[in-house]
Protein backbone atom coordinates (compact mmCIF):
# COMPACT_ATOMS: atom_id res chain seq x y z
CA UNK A 1 0.00 0.00 0.00
CA UNK A 2 1.14 3.31 -1.34
CA UNK A 3 2.40 5.90 1.43
CA UNK A 4 0.76 8.70 -0.67
CA UNK A 5 -2.58 7.05 -0.44
CA UNK A 6 -3.09 6.90 3.10
CA UNK A 7 -2.04 10.41 3.68
CA UNK A 8 -4.62 11.63 0.47
CA UNK A 9 -7.08 8.85 3.00
CA UNK A 10 -5.99 11.21 6.19
CA UNK A 11 -6.74 14.50 4.56
CA UNK A 12 -10.16 13.73 3.14
CA UNK A 13 -10.86 12.29 6.79
CA UNK A 14 -10.00 15.58 7.99
CA UNK A 15 -11.80 17.79 5.62
CA UNK A 16 -14.75 15.20 5.21
CA UNK A 17 -15.26 16.61 1.73
CA UNK A 18 -12.96 15.76 -2.08
CA UNK A 19 -12.82 18.52 -3.17
CA UNK A 20 -11.25 20.57 -0.46
CA UNK A 21 -9.00 18.21 0.02
CA UNK A 22 -7.73 17.96 -3.63
CA UNK A 23 -6.95 21.40 -3.36
CA UNK A 24 -5.12 20.90 0.12
CA UNK A 25 -3.42 18.18 -1.69
CA UNK A 26 -2.87 19.83 -5.41
CA UNK A 27 -4.45 17.06 -6.84
CA UNK A 28 -7.27 16.66 -9.06
CA UNK A 29 -10.59 16.08 -7.83
CA UNK A 30 -11.45 12.88 -10.25
CA UNK A 31 -7.78 11.39 -9.04
CA UNK A 32 -8.41 11.79 -5.24
CA UNK A 33 -12.05 10.58 -5.79
CA UNK A 34 -10.60 7.10 -7.68
CA UNK A 35 -7.38 6.79 -5.38
CA UNK A 36 -10.17 6.79 -1.97
CA UNK A 37 -11.87 4.35 -4.18
CA UNK A 38 -8.94 1.98 -4.86
CA UNK A 39 -8.17 2.19 -1.29
CA UNK A 40 -11.21 0.77 -0.23
CA UNK A 41 -12.02 -1.57 -2.88
CA UNK A 42 -8.02 -2.77 -1.90
CA UNK A 43 -9.82 -3.00 1.79
CA UNK A 44 -13.03 -4.84 1.04
CA UNK A 45 -14.72 -2.50 3.15
CA UNK A 46 -16.04 1.40 2.62
CA UNK A 47 -14.34 3.43 4.77
CA UNK A 48 -16.75 6.31 4.53
CA UNK A 49 -20.48 7.50 3.97
CA UNK A 50 -21.26 9.07 1.38
CA UNK A 51 -23.93 12.16 1.48
CA UNK A 52 -24.28 14.51 -1.31
CA UNK A 53 -20.65 16.48 -1.18
CA UNK A 54 -19.56 15.23 2.55
CA UNK A 55 -17.96 12.37 3.34
CA UNK A 56 -17.81 11.08 6.65
CA UNK A 57 -15.48 8.28 8.30
CA UNK A 58 -17.83 4.92 8.80
CA UNK A 59 -16.46 2.69 11.93
CA UNK A 60 -14.29 1.07 9.75
CA UNK A 61 -13.16 4.25 8.60
CA UNK A 62 -11.90 5.48 12.13
CA UNK A 63 -10.50 2.03 13.23
CA UNK A 64 -7.99 2.92 9.36
CA UNK A 65 -7.48 6.34 10.57
CA UNK A 66 -6.21 5.26 13.72
CA UNK A 67 -3.52 2.48 11.84
CA UNK A 68 -2.83 4.90 9.26
CA UNK A 69 -1.94 7.41 11.52
CA UNK A 70 0.56 5.10 13.72
CA UNK A 71 1.87 3.83 10.29
CA UNK A 72 2.93 7.27 8.93
CA UNK A 73 4.33 8.38 12.41
CA UNK A 74 6.02 4.74 12.62
CA UNK A 75 7.71 5.22 9.25
CA UNK A 76 8.87 9.05 9.69
CA UNK A 77 10.11 7.31 12.83
CA UNK A 78 12.25 5.09 11.11
CA UNK A 79 13.31 7.39 8.66
CA UNK A 80 14.73 9.82 11.08
CA UNK A 81 16.54 6.77 13.22
CA UNK A 82 18.26 6.20 9.60
CA UNK A 83 19.52 9.47 8.99
CA UNK A 84 21.28 9.22 12.24
CA UNK A 85 25.07 10.70 11.62
CA UNK A 86 28.22 10.06 13.18
CA UNK A 87 28.19 9.75 17.26
CA UNK A 88 25.84 12.74 17.34
CA UNK A 89 22.46 10.51 18.94
CA UNK A 90 19.24 11.90 17.01
CA UNK A 91 15.63 10.70 17.12
CA UNK A 92 12.27 9.86 18.70
CA UNK A 93 11.48 7.26 21.84
CA UNK A 94 7.54 6.71 22.73
CA UNK A 95 8.01 6.25 26.12
CA UNK A 96 4.67 5.59 28.08
CA UNK A 97 4.28 5.80 31.98
CA UNK A 98 1.57 4.73 33.96
CA UNK A 99 0.44 7.21 36.53
CA UNK A 100 2.20 5.80 39.33
CA UNK A 101 4.93 7.24 41.76
CA UNK A 102 7.42 5.78 39.02
CA UNK A 103 5.93 8.63 37.27
CA UNK A 104 9.23 10.98 38.98
CA UNK A 105 12.10 8.14 38.58
CA UNK A 106 10.86 7.65 34.82
CA UNK A 107 11.23 12.05 34.23
CA UNK A 108 14.47 12.07 36.16
CA UNK A 109 15.68 9.44 33.52
CA UNK A 110 14.41 11.66 30.81
CA UNK A 111 15.92 14.34 32.09
CA UNK A 112 19.31 12.81 33.08
CA UNK A 113 19.18 11.63 29.09
CA UNK A 114 18.22 14.66 27.18
CA UNK A 115 20.84 16.46 29.30
CA UNK A 116 23.61 13.60 27.46
CA UNK A 117 21.57 13.56 24.23
CA UNK A 118 20.43 16.90 23.32
CA UNK A 119 19.17 15.63 19.98
CA UNK A 120 17.06 13.60 21.59
CA UNK A 121 13.27 14.00 21.71
CA UNK A 122 10.82 11.98 23.70
CA UNK A 123 6.86 11.38 23.17
CA UNK A 124 5.39 10.55 26.28
CA UNK A 125 2.25 9.12 27.02
CA UNK A 126 0.64 8.24 30.50
CA UNK A 127 -2.43 6.18 31.11
CA UNK A 128 -3.45 3.09 32.95
CA UNK A 129 -1.85 -0.08 32.31
CA UNK A 130 -4.21 -1.93 29.77
CA UNK A 131 -4.14 1.24 27.49
CA UNK A 132 -0.07 0.95 27.59
CA UNK A 133 0.21 -2.42 27.03
CA UNK A 134 -2.25 -1.86 23.76
CA UNK A 135 -0.47 0.79 22.74
CA UNK A 136 2.54 -0.87 23.11
CA UNK A 137 1.79 -4.31 21.27
CA UNK A 138 0.48 -1.82 18.49
CA UNK A 139 3.78 -0.57 18.13
CA UNK A 140 2.84 2.89 19.44
CA UNK A 141 5.37 2.95 22.74
CA UNK A 142 8.47 1.99 22.14
CA UNK A 143 8.96 1.48 26.14
CA UNK A 144 6.15 1.44 28.89
CA UNK A 145 6.49 1.92 32.47
CA UNK A 146 4.18 -0.57 34.22
CA UNK A 147 3.30 -1.27 37.92
CA UNK A 148 3.23 -5.13 38.50
CA UNK A 149 1.65 -7.65 38.39
CA UNK A 150 2.10 -7.54 34.36
CA UNK A 151 1.66 -10.57 32.02
CA UNK A 152 5.46 -10.45 31.65
CA UNK A 153 6.35 -13.40 29.81
CA UNK A 154 4.49 -11.18 26.61
CA UNK A 155 7.51 -9.02 26.89
CA UNK A 156 11.04 -8.41 27.65
CA UNK A 157 11.53 -6.18 30.80
CA UNK A 158 13.72 -4.49 33.39
CA UNK A 159 12.69 -4.37 36.75
CA UNK A 160 13.00 -0.38 38.57
CA UNK A 161 13.53 0.45 41.54
CA UNK A 162 10.04 1.75 42.62
CA UNK A 163 8.04 -0.16 45.08
CA UNK A 164 4.74 1.09 45.97
CA UNK A 165 2.41 0.44 49.02
CA UNK A 166 -1.20 -0.28 48.93
CA UNK A 167 -4.11 1.23 50.76
CA UNK A 168 -6.94 3.41 50.84
CA UNK A 169 -6.89 7.39 49.82
CA UNK A 170 -9.68 8.85 52.07
CA UNK A 171 -10.74 12.53 53.03
CA UNK A 172 -8.19 13.75 55.64
CA UNK A 173 -10.33 14.33 58.46
CA UNK A 174 -12.22 10.92 58.02
CA UNK A 175 -12.29 8.92 61.13
CA UNK A 176 -10.28 6.22 59.64
CA UNK A 177 -7.43 8.15 59.55
CA UNK A 178 -6.45 7.79 62.94
CA UNK A 179 -6.11 4.51 62.05
CA UNK A 180 -2.32 2.83 61.33
CA UNK A 181 -3.78 0.24 59.43
CA UNK A 182 -6.98 -1.00 57.74
CA UNK A 183 -7.42 -4.74 57.29
CA UNK A 184 -10.17 -6.63 54.98
CA UNK A 185 -13.01 -6.39 57.39
CA UNK A 186 -12.50 -2.66 57.13
CA UNK A 187 -12.88 -2.42 53.38
CA UNK A 188 -16.26 -4.93 53.35
CA UNK A 189 -17.73 -1.15 54.63
CA UNK A 190 -16.58 1.68 52.74
CA UNK A 191 -18.12 2.64 49.28
CA UNK A 192 -15.10 1.84 46.91
CA UNK A 193 -13.68 3.48 43.62
CA UNK A 194 -10.84 1.15 42.21
CA UNK A 195 -9.04 0.44 39.40
CA UNK A 196 -10.53 -1.51 36.14
CA UNK A 197 -7.59 -3.92 36.10
CA UNK A 198 -9.14 -7.07 37.72
CA UNK A 199 -5.43 -8.41 37.58
CA UNK A 200 -4.67 -5.54 40.38
CA UNK A 201 -7.83 -5.81 42.48
CA UNK A 202 -6.70 -9.90 42.68
CA UNK A 203 -3.14 -9.53 43.26
CA UNK A 204 -4.46 -7.18 45.95
CA UNK A 205 -6.98 -9.50 47.22
CA UNK A 206 -4.63 -12.85 47.52
CA UNK A 207 -2.55 -10.84 50.37
CA UNK A 208 -5.93 -9.31 51.99
CA UNK A 209 -7.35 -12.52 51.36
CA UNK A 210 -10.01 -10.27 50.70
CA UNK A 211 -13.70 -12.26 49.37
CA UNK A 212 -14.45 -9.71 46.19
CA UNK A 213 -17.74 -10.86 46.39
CA UNK A 214 -18.22 -8.91 49.74
CA UNK A 215 -16.70 -5.14 48.27
CA UNK A 216 -18.79 -2.24 47.39
CA UNK A 217 -17.12 -1.22 44.54
CA UNK A 218 -19.41 1.58 43.44
CA UNK A 219 -17.00 3.24 40.76
CA UNK A 220 -14.24 2.10 38.51
CA UNK A 221 -11.40 4.10 36.85
CA UNK A 222 -8.67 3.65 34.61
CA UNK A 223 -6.64 6.94 35.61
CA UNK A 224 -6.94 8.13 39.28
CA UNK A 225 -6.93 11.40 39.45
CA UNK A 226 -11.00 12.38 37.94
CA UNK A 227 -11.84 10.58 41.48
CA UNK A 228 -10.55 12.99 43.72
CA UNK A 229 -13.88 15.20 43.88
CA UNK A 230 -15.67 11.67 44.62
CA UNK A 231 -13.52 11.06 47.76
CA UNK A 232 -13.00 14.39 49.15
CA UNK A 233 -17.23 16.27 48.66
CA UNK A 234 -18.78 12.71 48.48
CA UNK A 235 -17.14 10.18 50.96
CA UNK A 236 -15.88 7.46 48.73
CA UNK A 237 -12.59 5.65 49.15
CA UNK A 238 -10.34 5.30 46.84
CA UNK A 239 -8.56 1.38 47.00
CA UNK A 240 -4.65 1.88 45.32
CA UNK A 241 -1.36 2.82 45.79
CA UNK A 242 0.65 5.23 47.56
CA UNK A 243 2.45 7.12 44.69
CA UNK A 244 -1.50 8.30 43.27
CA UNK A 245 -2.06 10.05 46.73
CA UNK A 246 1.44 11.38 46.61
CA UNK A 247 0.38 12.29 43.10
CA UNK A 248 -2.47 14.29 44.26
CA UNK A 249 -0.78 16.61 46.61
CA UNK A 250 -4.06 17.43 48.39
CA UNK A 251 -3.91 18.66 51.77
CA UNK A 252 -7.41 17.22 51.72
CA UNK A 253 -6.45 13.99 51.53
CA UNK A 254 -5.18 11.30 53.21
CA UNK A 255 -3.56 7.48 52.61
CA UNK A 256 -4.14 4.48 54.88
CA UNK A 257 -1.86 1.38 54.40
CA UNK A 258 -3.09 -1.95 54.66
CA UNK A 259 -2.26 -4.47 56.56
CA UNK A 260 -0.78 -7.37 55.83
CA UNK A 261 1.15 -4.75 53.83
CA UNK A 262 0.89 -5.40 50.02
CA UNK A 263 3.71 -3.74 47.75
CA UNK A 264 3.74 -3.63 43.98
CA UNK A 265 7.01 -3.26 41.78
CA UNK A 266 7.64 -1.59 38.50
CA UNK A 267 8.79 -2.89 35.17
CA UNK A 268 9.88 -0.93 31.96
CA UNK A 269 8.75 -3.00 29.16
CA UNK A 270 9.43 -3.41 25.55
CA UNK A 271 8.48 -6.00 23.12
CA UNK A 272 9.61 -9.57 22.20
CA UNK A 273 11.31 -10.20 18.88
CA UNK A 274 11.96 -6.20 18.22
CA UNK A 275 15.00 -4.14 17.18
CA UNK A 276 15.07 -1.48 19.37
CA UNK A 277 16.38 1.84 17.99
CA UNK A 278 19.77 3.15 19.21
CA UNK A 279 18.54 5.96 21.13
CA UNK A 280 15.91 4.13 22.77
CA UNK A 281 19.14 1.42 23.64
CA UNK A 282 20.99 4.15 25.40
CA UNK A 283 18.09 4.99 27.34
CA UNK A 284 17.51 1.37 28.51
CA UNK A 285 21.39 1.68 29.34
CA UNK A 286 20.97 4.81 31.62
CA UNK A 287 18.11 3.61 33.68
CA UNK A 288 20.18 0.32 33.92
CA UNK A 289 22.80 2.43 35.28
CA UNK A 290 20.31 3.86 37.75
CA UNK A 291 19.24 1.16 39.18
CA UNK A 292 17.39 -0.86 36.55
CA UNK A 293 17.76 -4.79 36.69
CA UNK A 294 17.46 -7.29 33.65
Amino acid sequence: MDTRVLRYFLKVAETNNITRAAEQLHVTQPTLSRQIMDLEEELGVPLFDRQRRQMHLNQAGVLFRQRASMMLALLEQAENELHQQGTDLTGTINLGVVETGVGGFMMGMVAKFRDRYPGVQFALFDGDGDSLRERLDQGAEDIVALVEPVEAAKYNYMRLPVREEWGIIMKKDDPLTRRDVLTREDLYDLPLIVGRRGIMRDSVSDVLKLNQTKLNILLTINLPMVSRDLVVNHHYYHLGIRGVYEMYKDDDLAFVPFSPQKTSGHLLAWRKNTILSPVVEKFLQLVAANGGEM
